[in-house]
């Protein structure tokens, strides 16, 4: 599926990637396996961006704003609003 035209730039803003990382993955009901697989990437992986060990690389960045994109349009009215604000708050579009 083709998000480009909603699609912002998956480059954060300064705040907390952790918590994006955690509330995303509450958003979409998944455990950390679960959204590991999801992303492409190790269980190892999403625990230590929720613990604030590291920290998504690009790719992975795009692909949690794809996720949250996603969410926002086909989740349900609760969950597009939880996930315009992730949009809101962490990929920013440029202006």
């Amino acid at each position: 599926m083709n998000h480009s035209s909603t699609m912002r730039k998956a480059k954060p803003s300064a705040a907390d990637l952790d918590v994006l990382v955690r509330e995303l993955r509450a958003l979409c009901g998944l455990t950390q396996e679960q959204f590991a697989a999801r992303l492409g990437v190790t269980l190892v992986t999403v625990n230590r961006w929720e613990n604030d060990r590291a920290r998504p690389m690009p790719l992975a960045l795009r692909q949690l704003n794809a996720l949250a994109v996603e969410m926002s349009q086909f989740g349900s009215e609760a969950e597009r609003k939880i996930a315009h604000r992730l949009l809101e708050q962490y990929f920013r579009k440029n202006s």
